[in-house]
């Protein structure tokens, strides 16, 4: 999971593009980057490990000349944690192009097969990405002839479609043409049209969320379509095309459920909205189910912060008391979406820190968002324990998590995921909680539907095991698990680490 921004304008972007990162930040912490254009057609390039404000100081900024640009924060699911897999890449042929990708593909090993025997390119890192970025650049070189027409451009994300699989959200820009925008036939990944007037003319912007758009004084427009690539020229011409067969909205229902803030909207879903009805489906649940202890239950306590806005309407149904029993240390990253199994386990105590006087002997009902590995999970109700509190039930407004996920989430084995293979009353046992209920699937779905009733398909397969893309088998599930296991990345980073060494001696 990560957040891309792209921005055409009249006057320098890069404070935008920075402003805008930092309201993604929550998609990623591993690196950010920023490449514009400058006067003279060139690259300006900055990116590094590290949140966006480590990244960039005053001299980059000021480095970062031009009236367009792209930037990128990333959260990486693929290779390692190396500043060599941060983007945004760039080749120098044809013309000059550089790309962010959000998402994963799923056929990364054969693109990079087909760059090899087929148009003599080489992939320098293990991301995906690169690999994207070559294969467009592939296809735009068949147009030798100038200038490149709108319709050269659209074919160009035409054939990309046709051999990349897997989920995507792009950004493109072409040196002396323009920006280019698409997503993937399933609409898996999110990206956003937003516009503003300036000084008399139109600027554009796009963005992984809504909120960015905000940030910035761009006004959301729509979502870019499933299959949809949008082209605007350097001087603010704008064209659009669907460029897949039959595409289908299947959003990633996750989005909704943890990924995006809650004051985004996508594909016409306020994300606060969805996550209201979550917890009103869900407490009407518990009302129904738990019958025979809801007179126990004397406070209802969310795990903040993504599960705030569902605990409170929970305890509006249950007519309980509501309460923050947790302060957050707002400075640690999101343990979710932590590099390492160890990093996440040591960051919980250092984010959260119970308000004893909210358990000392008091039957709590604890409400997360999600339960994936179980580990944090299980950290946080110890320290409600440890706090006083006599019972501990928890509420997960997601379904039980049993499966991989192979579009851009880091869930790579279903051994580390707590729901795999479990009862509900294995995994209460696992986490330590006296009771646990789980959203049901349907209620997670109309939460959505409830906000726009045109979305009939969701990406769910960590739930279900059922890949839209209808490429993904047991090898391949095998494959990524290898591939992805918390000692390969710590392998891939010594070996990336290494590499930036000797380049530097």
């Amino acid at each position: 999971m990560c957040g891309i921004v792209g921005i055409i304008g009249h006057s320098p972007v890069n404070q935008a593009i920075y402003d805008g990162l930092t309201l993604l930040q929550h998609r990623g912490q591993d690196a950010a980057g920023i490449v514009t254009i400058d006067e003279e057609n060139r690259f300006r390039l900055r990116k590094a490990n590290g949140l966006v404000s480590e990244v960039f100081r005053q001299e980059h900024m000021l480095r970062l000349q031009g009236n367009v640009g792209i930037g990128h924060v990333r959260y990486p699911t693929a290779g390692s944690s190396s500043v060599s897999e941060a983007q945004p890449f760039y080749v120098n042929s044809p013309y000059g192009l550089t790309l962010v990708h959000n998402g994963n593909l799923t056929n990364n090993a054969e693109l990079k097969q087909r760059l090899f025997t087929l148009a003599k390119r080489h992939v320098n890192t293990n991301s995906d990405s690169e690999a994207l970025l070559n294969i467009f650049a592939h296809y735009l070189d068949q147009y030798p002839a100038e200038p490149l027409t709108p319709d050269n451009i659209f074919e160009t994300v035409r054939k990309t479609n046709e051999v990349i699989r897997g989920a995507y959200a792009c950004l493109a820009m072409i040196i002396g043409y323009g920006m280019v925008a698409f997503r993937d036939p399933y609409g898996i990944r999110p990206l956003v049209l937003g516009k503003r007037e300036e000084n008399g003319k139109t600027e554009y912007m796009f963005a992984s969320e809504s909120i960015a758009l905000d940030i910035v004084g761009f006004e959301y427009v729509r979502d870019v379509q499933p299959g949809e690539a949008i082209y605007i020229t350097f001087d603010g011409q704008f064209h659009s095309a669907i460029c897949a067969d039959n595409p289908k909205l299947n959003p990633c229902i996750f989005e909704y459920v943890y990924f995006a803030r809650p004051d985004s909207v996508i594909d016409g879903v306020s994300v606060y909205a969805a996550r209201v009805h979550m917890g009103r489906l869900l407490g009407e649940k518990i009302a129904t189910q738990w019958q025979d202890i809801l007179p126990e239950i004397d406070v209802v306590i969310p795990i903040p912060e993504t599960s705030t806005d569902i605990a409170l309407q929970i305890a509006n149904v249950l007519n309980k008391p509501y309460r923050q029993g947790f302060v957050k240390n707002r400075y640690v990253a999101r343990t979710f979406i932590m590099p390492g199994q160890a990093q996440r386990k040591s960051s919980v105590r250092r984010k959260l820190n119970p308000i004893a006087a909210e358990f000392k002997d008091k039957t709590i009902l604890l409400v997360d968002d999600s339960i994936v590995r179980g580990t944090t999970s299980e950290q946080i109700v110890e320290m409600a324990r440890q706090a006083g509190a006599k019972k501990v039930y928890f509420a997960s407004a997601a379904p039980e998590i049993r499966y991989p996920n192979v579009y851009g989430i880091d869930m790579p084995t279903c051994e580390e995921l707590v729901a795999y293979d479990r009862s509900v009353e294995q995994v209460a046992e696992m986490i330590g909680v006296d009771r646990l209920v789980f959203q049901d699937l349907s209620d997670l779905f109309k939460s959505v539907q409830l906000e726009n009733p045109t979305i009939h398909n969701f990406d769910a397969s960590v739930f279900t095991g059922e890949y839209i893309t209808g490429d993904v088998d047991k090898e391949y599930l095998n494959c990524i698990a290898q591939a992805r296991n918390d000692k390969a990345k710590a392998n891939l980073a010594q070996q990336a680490t290494n590499l930036e060494i000797h380049n530097e001696s």
